[in-house]
């Protein structure tokens, strides 16, 4: 039985991080390094990390600063942002990132996913899906940080992405971003429901609740950012709440 893990996102931005807000970032609240030694002592399972403005700017993956980051980071770490090509996840990977998650390259070119999953393997391969719904109720996937409609429906791009090779997806809710007021579980039902790869459930998170709730519309992964940037709530405790919901989780004791 596959276990649920909980995933820490840091939004990284020129030289630090930043807090997300509907894809609007501009808070401050810290640098890479120092918050991966954090979280490499609180029992996480994995961490994903995201220059959220690389596509944007067009800029290549900072290839020095990602090997400076994995040096220090002991668990498994996927690395998105800016990535068109499969030279720069070959040189992502060799940084050291475990995993590395394509968002608008993938829109761009589908078969970037095909040939990094024959390359590379397909539990590299992160397809990373923004979706936002809109005034009829539909939802639709943007890709360049989400500044651009693409007139993807999630669930279906979803299944493309599946059977082009990727390993598992990262849905986030831009509606929902850095608003801790629940995820999108419309959203996530469509997704998880329309693939058998695993899905990361991102956007949102408030509460262990929140997470809960995520899990039961199916994601295999939760993956948040303010919830532990600025409440006292944490990764173990939220492995603690889970575990007494009768989900199994990762490197935990219930005391």
């Amino acid at each position: 039985m596959l276990k649920t893990r909980i995933i820490p996102t840091l939004l990284w931005k020129d030289v630090g991080l930043v807090k997300g807000m509907k894809f609007d970032s501009w808070r401050r609240v810290g640098t890479v390094l120092p918050a991966i030694k954090v979280y490499n002592t609180r029992e996480v399972d994995e961490l994903i990390l995201v220059d959220i403005t690389a596509t944007r700017e067009g800029n290549e993956p900072d290839y020095d600063s990602i090997v400076d980051f994995t040096a220090e980071c002991f668990v498994p770490l996927t690395v998105g942002g800016g990535v068109k090509n499969l030279q720069q996840i070959k040189k992502l990977l060799r940084a050291g990132a475990d995993k590395v998650a394509i968002n608008s390259a993938a829109y761009q070119d589908p078969d970037l996913i095909q040939n990094a999953a024959n390359l590379f393997g397909k539990q590299c391969v992160v397809v990373s899906i923004d979706a936002r719904q809109l005034a009829t109720g539909h939802y639709e996937c943007y890709s360049h940080a989400g500044t651009q409609a693409t007139g993807k429906a999630p669930d279906e791009w979803a299944k493309t992405v599946e059977a082009l090779g990727a390993g598992e997806i990262l849905l986030t809710s831009i509606d929902r971003d850095g608003t801790m007021q629940g995820y999108d579980l419309e959203l996530i039902h469509r997704v998880t429901e329309s693939v058998n790869i695993p899905v990361i459930a991102s956007g949102g998170a408030g509460s262990y609740d929140d997470m809960y709730q995520a899990i039961v519309a199916r994601a295999a992964a939760v993956a948040a950012a303010s919830i532990f940037h600025f409440t006292e709530q944490t990764p173990l405790e939220a492995k603690k709440y889970l575990e007494n919901k009768g989900v199994a989780t990762r490197k935990v004791n219930i005391l």
